[in-house]
């Protein structure tokens, strides 16, 4: 089942890999809740890579990112240190369940996403080699065919906006997600 803007999301806390609990939703600001594949993930890192250098900018425009991957906290712990937002291990998938998020074959073999993970790839190698980063599982939990998923939540728990990635490297820039809060309704208590 796939949410819809409009939908309602039930309010939660999440437990990030060291960190305090957050909440979703966030009565004081949107909430850019990112589905992503497995700890250590190259592209997933490249992805995030862009949102950790805008990350003020994010801020300023009132969005908090919190950041799902379905690994264990063991998992994640070595991958998310210097992530300047909260990350979270799902490894049963319940999240992934209740927002709609799936795994495909097409999450690799789909050719949009080739050049993205040649280059992503290519990236970890070079960084693992160098001893900045360490290398993903060889079996990773929930395994490697996981597709990413971006959901903007408003302040009162309704989802403002939703994109189901077709492939690995199909996700919001953070371009697309500027223009979505700046687009968003202004916020309001919580029914």
């Amino acid at each position: 089942m796939r949410l819809v803007p409009g939908s309602d999301v039930p309010a939660r806390e999440l437990a990030p890999v060291g960190g305090p609990a957050v909440p979703v939703p966030d009565p004081a600001r949107l909430v850019h809740l990112q589905f992503r594949r497995f700890a250590g993930c190259p592209i997933c890192n490249l992805h995030l890579h862009s949102f950790v250098t805008r990350h003020a900018e994010i801020e300023a425009a009132g969005i908090r990112e919190i950041v799902v991957f379905h690994s264990t906290d063991d998992e994640l712990r070595e991958h998310v240190t210097g992530l300047p937002f909260p990350v979270v291990g799902d490894p049963r998938k319940r999240l992934y369940a209740e927002f709609g998020v799936e795994s495909a074959r097409r999450a690799l073999l789909d050719p949009r996403v080739w050049g993205p993970l040649v280059r992503s790839s290519a990236v970890k190698t070079w960084r693992v080699l160098r001893g900045r980063e360490r290398p993903p599982a060889a079996r990773p939990t929930g395994g490697r065919l996981g597709l990413p998923g971006d959901f903007l939540i408003g302040p009162d728990g309704r989802l403002v906006a939703a994109k189901y990635g077709e492939h690995a490297y199909d996700q919001w820039s953070v371009d697309e997600l500027l223009a979505l809060a700046a687009g968003a309704p202004a916020p309001s208590a919580r029914p």
